[in-house]
């Protein structure tokens, strides 16, 4: 690969794992773009039951590859347009301009219909006691059971199906995430 070939850098992991934290450290010591999974959940017309039934399949794969990661590998501005899930709607479209090295972030950032285009490969870990308390924590109690009855078995189902963890560094920090408030 050539020295001016884009840095493509995944950071997937189990949610309260500090993937969010992790990129948006490197975001600051790096100053590369951070482009983040959690803004392509599906939107209401996508949600059907096939699709909600597919592993892997409540993120819109199929937008992120075309609106961040084609353009990225082509070295060109990225024109991002976060899905807010409080709002349930696609928001201002913004452009990113180009940077060498592009940290995504998020779980299903490996999903295999992307095809491996990254460098490196990060897998974060936690216990699930960890897990609970650091949702706990982040959302508070009622939004952590959703969490244990839809989207951890969901994130899990696609780490064993596609055998996410495979090729990836593990990292398994004993994060306690802080509830700050902004």
């Amino acid at each position: 690969m050539g020295e001016d070939m884009p840095l493509l850098v995944a950071v997937d992991g189990r949610c309260g794992s500090g993937k969010t934290t992790l990129g948006e450290y490197l975001k600051q010591k790096f100053d590369c773009n951070l482009f983040r999974m959690d803004d392509f959940f599906l939107r209401e017309e996508q949600r059907t039951p096939e699709r909600l039934a597919e592993i892997g399949g409540n993120v819109d794969y199929e937008r992120f590859r075309k609106t961040v990661l084609v353009p990225v590998v082509q070295k060109r501005p990225v024109l991002y347009q976060p899905f807010s899930c409080q709002q349930w709607k696609l928001l201002e479209a913004y452009w990113v301009p180009y940077k060498k090295l592009n940290i995504i972030e998020g779980s299903y950032s490996m999903h295999p219909y992307f095809e491996n285009p990254y460098q490196l490969r990060i897998f974060m870990n936690i216990s699930p006691e960890d897990q609970i308390a650091n949702i706990i924590r982040r959302n508070g109690q009622e939004k952590a059971k959703e969490f244990q009855a839809l989207w951890i078995p969901k994130e899990e189902a696609y780490f064993e199906k596609f055998q996410i963890i495979n090729g990836a560094i593990e990292i398994m920090w004993n994060l306690k995430i802080k509830n700050n408030k902004r």
